[in-house]
């Protein structure tokens, strides 16, 4: 049989998922847990692929506001379509920062752009937009597909868990609907297990179809994340796995079992391979981190590999 998690270097944090993996898994231990209760929950951004230098979403909606600014020049006047015009990003980064540090003075019009990207389309008419994006863009700084930004060690834990009667969820601040068209080829979670942040949905009976309104329904990030955990799973998990400080809410959701395991995936290796090291947006968890017993996972210690090999 091959070695588990090949990606992973043999280290205390490699040896901490083995250990709970088999306590949780031997019948008639003391934390067996049965399988329909063996719940994993894992963030996206960050935590399973990329998000320098910008979230995957945000590459793709740039696209869009910009396209809307050159078909309506008046809304270069406000953000964040001056940003999408103009190519200066600053202000878009600013927003997200500032979002992770508790400021979210600048997140209502960010949010309104985003929902009014898609307002009036169908469902599958935004399914098919976003499929087309992830098969024709490249990632901004490494210029691979975004098939290959996908942390090879975190999907191999992900088979890892399922082989052990596991159920893995994405539970992510992003948009739902946009991880949904990649969610399986990328990390064999079908589009019924993707827990995300989820724009306004009305029936139009006369064409029949589902169609998304400019409101935000709900944004999945922070607090938000236990109560959508608990509305689309019913369970507690007994494994999380996040990297920002939004995520310390469904770490330490997972932590209310018996038996439990919170990974925080810390982006510490300068390597140069396009994906900069940050603690930006995370020095809350990391903080965190001690005081709550999360196992930090080094991507500079604890990973041999970080991305899938070439294409």
């Amino acid at each position: 049989m091959s070695e588990p998690l090949p990606s992973w270097r043999d280290t205390a944090t490699r040896a901490a998922i083995l250990e709970f993996v088999d306590a949780v898994t031997a019948e008639g231990g003391p934390d067996f847990v049965p399988p329909d209760a063996r719940v994993a929950v894992f963030d996206n951004d960050g935590t399973l692929w990329t998000e320098k230098p910008m979230p995957t979403q945000l590459h793709y909606l740039l696209q869009q506001w910009k396209a809307q600014a050159a078909a309506d020049p008046s809304l270069t006047d406000r953000q964040p379509y001056k940003a999408a015009a103009s190519g200066d990003f600053a202000w878009l980064g600013q927003a997200v920062d500032k979002h992770y540090a508790g400021d979210d003075s600048d997140l209502g019009a960010l949010i309104a752009a985003v929902s009014g990207s898609s307002a009036g389309a169908s469902v599958e008419e935004y399914e098919a937009s976003v499929a087309a994006f992830y098969r024709d863009a490249r990632h901004l700084s490494r210029g691979s597909s975004y098939a290959h930004t996908v942390y090879q060690p975190m999907v191999e834990l992900i088979r890892f868990l399922e082989a052990h009667g596991f159920t893995a969820y994405i539970v992510s601040g992003g948009d739902r609907d946009f991880m949904r068209p990649m969610t399986r080829d990328y990390y064999g979670i079908p589009a019924e297990r993707v827990v995300g942040t989820g724009m306004g949905l009305e029936y139009d009976a006369d064409d029949n179809v589902v169609r998304y309104t400019s409101t935000l329904a709900f944004f999945d990030d922070g607090p938000e994340k236990p109560v959508r955990i608990w509305m689309r799973v019913g369970r507690r998990p007994i494994l999380a796995a996040g990297n920002s400080n939004g995520d310390i809410p469904m770490l330490r959701f997972a932590q209310g079992s018996p038996r439990s395991l919170a990974l925080l995936v810390h982006h510490d290796d300068d390597s140069g391979r396009g994906d900069a090291p940050y603690d930006k947006g995370a020095e809350q968890a990391l903080d965190a981190a001690s005081v709550h017993g999360f196992t930090v996972v080094s991507v500079r210690d604890d990973w041999s590999a970080v991305f899938p090999p070439a294409e």
